[in-house]
């Protein structure tokens, strides 16, 4: 089975990541579809989701914003959970995205707000 260049990109930078990764730094997974945006704080270790957060949640949904905007809405509400569980040490896993749009806005704005990657 072939697989496609999206899909040989995703396990690439997913698999660099995963090799670096230890007990003190967790990965940060972001999904970007044409209108939504969500991301998930991993523990590979585990494999377990520990935390997500993501623009279908019902006080992000109601909101009439532009994408860029929910994103950055989306990027503050899961800095503030992982502050609550005291996580501040992530690797950011773009995973088949550029780093750019919606998804530098999502970055930046987890740095603005404490997160360390």
């Amino acid at each position: 089975m072939k697989l496609t260049s999206f899909v040989r990109r995703k396990y690439r930078i997913r698999n660099k990541l995963k090799k670096v990764s230890s007990r003190d730094r967790l990965r940060l997974s972001i999904y970007r579809s044409s209108k939504n945006i969500s991301a998930q704080i991993i523990d590979d270790l585990s494999q377990k989701t520990l935390l997500s957060a993501s623009s279908e949640e019902k006080d992000i949904k109601n909101i009439k914003k532009n994408k860029t905007e929910i994103s950055m809405m989306v990027a503050e509400k899961l800095a503030k959970k992982a502050q609550e569980k005291k996580i501040t040490n992530i690797y950011f896993d773009r995973g088949i995205y550029k780093y750019h749009g919606r998804v530098k806005t999502f970055a930046e704005t987890l740095r603005k707000n404490g997160m360390k990657f």
